[in-house]
């Protein structure tokens, strides 16, 4: 005989709904209010202190001179229109189009080894568990490290990689790969696919690890090629999880500061958004400037990840 479970009354659903929800926003308040004050609060007045002609030594006597940091422009004697500002500074471009740059060319590296290694690491093998856990290693290391590390590997006098190449005969000259201009974004995109790959490979086997095994046991049974199954099935079944990944990593990608600043210092060809507004923050005292160069980056990110979310129509929230 069949139990019934008794259904609770709608006034009854309704307090206890009423009473979750309590619930929920009494654990989720303290949360906010650290959110708040650690990053709320910095957007705020870096966005402010764009707007206002402060200094380090002078924040607290900011006058507000408007959109003067954003574009500015005036007339000499001699009748000459000057312009100025952050949106006509050539040096400003050139660190938009290295970082642009960076973040497509290593997110794409990193998304499509990634899923190669996420395809080795899900098939049975014996010793599968060690080798997930050994790929985590590069991502384990601090970036300040593994920046370091490169660096010395990357000499071109006494890096290991010069004396590799030159063995495999693939370079017949020592290369300053990291000082020189034509290989230092190379040298960038390089460790940076080294470092994070592990990361991007690790979402995407959880997203493999969800399609159910009785859908390959299906295509094997009807002859579907493998490549077919990869395309047909695979792919499609593990797109959520993708598109995380990405957006994940490209945010990552476009906010790059260390990796930079320690590998190829001082190198415009490499010069992201992040280092030259970090330069003017506080090396060059130009601190209203640079609160306008992380304004900008800023919105840059937040457009950017918009439209991502918006086309790509990804469920930030889970489920297909």
């Amino acid at each position: 005989m069949s139990t019934i479970t008794e259904q609770p009354q709608a006034p009854e659903r309704n307090q206890l709904m009423a009473g979750r929800q309590r619930a929920a926003w009494l654990f989720l308040t303290p949360m906010l209010i650290v959110l708040a004050l650690v990053a709320a609060y910095p957007l705020f007045l870096t966005i402010w202190y764009s707007f206002t002609d402060a200094s380090l030594v002078h924040l607290k006597d900011a006058q507000w001179i408007g959109f003067k940091n954003y574009f500015r422009s005036f007339t000499t004697d001699s009748g000459k229109t000057v312009y100025g500002g952050v949106l006509m500074d050539k040096a400003w471009w050139g660190a938009v189009w290295n970082t642009v740059r960076f973040g497509a060319v290593s997110v794409f590296l990193e998304t499509v080894l990634g899923l190669a290694v996420a395809l080795v690491l899900n098939a049975n093998f014996k010793g599968r568990g060690l080798v997930r856990a050994a790929i985590l290693i590069p991502w384990a290391i601090p970036t300040v490290v593994s920046a370091k590390l490169w660096g010395w590997m990357l000499n071109d006098q006494l890096g290991i990689i010069n004396r590799l190449f030159m063995d495999l005969g693939l370079i017949h000259q020592k290369i300053a790969w990291a000082a020189d201009a034509d290989y230092s974004m190379i040298a960038v995109v390089a460790v940076d696919t080294w470092k994070t790959l592990p990361f991007m490979a690790l979402l995407i086997l959880a997203g493999l690890q969800q399609v159910p095994g009785d859908v390959y046991e299906a295509a094997s049974i009807d002859g579907v090629h493998p490549v077919k199954v990869f395309w047909k099935v695979t792919l499609p079944l593990i797109r959520p999880a993708l598109m995380v990944a990405v957006i994940f990593r490209l945010l990552d990608a476009l906010r790059i500061f260390d990796l930079v600043y320690i590998l190829t210092p001082n190198s415009s060809q490499t010069k992201t958004m992040s280092v030259i507004a970090r330069e003017n923050l506080f090396d060059f005292d130009k601190f209203a400037y640079g609160s306008a160069e992380s304004t900008i980056l800023f919105l840059f990110l937040l457009i950017l990840v918009t439209l991502y979310v918006k086309l790509g129509r990804v469920n930030l929230a889970g489920g297909n």
